[in-house]
């Protein structure tokens, strides 16, 4: 589970060696209704809680939130990309796609 401190670095950025992070947006938040089930199937354990964060970057380099999480101690176990720009998932079923309407 993301403490404050956690929280407060990704927010802040973080120094990847290779690169610093520009600030992210971070908040945790519930369970997103209607995923659909990940093959393979995430290995859960009762015994670690586990929590989701939204996380809004500005820029998307390789690996990016996985490593940033992993940077503050949290491992990412699945990540969804909601939203590029104004294009985001909404409406749209698994394993569909739809054509993107460029201005």
């Amino acid at each position: 589970m993301p403490d404050e401190v956690a929280l407060n670095k990704l927010c802040k950025g973080i120094d990847l060696k290779d690169f610093v992070t520009l600030p992210a947006e971070v908040q945790c938040i519930e369970e997103p209704v209607g995923l659909w089930s990940r093959n393979p199937p995430i290995r859960v354990r009762k015994a670690i809680p586990t929590c989701w964060l939204q996380i809004t970057i500005r820029e998307g380099k390789n690996r990016q939130v996985r490593r940033m999480t992993a940077a503050v101690g949290l491992p990412t176990l699945r990540l969804i990309r909601y939203s590029i720009g104004d294009w985001t998932v909404e409406g749209l079923a698994p394993g569909k796609w739809r054509e993107a309407e460029v201005p």
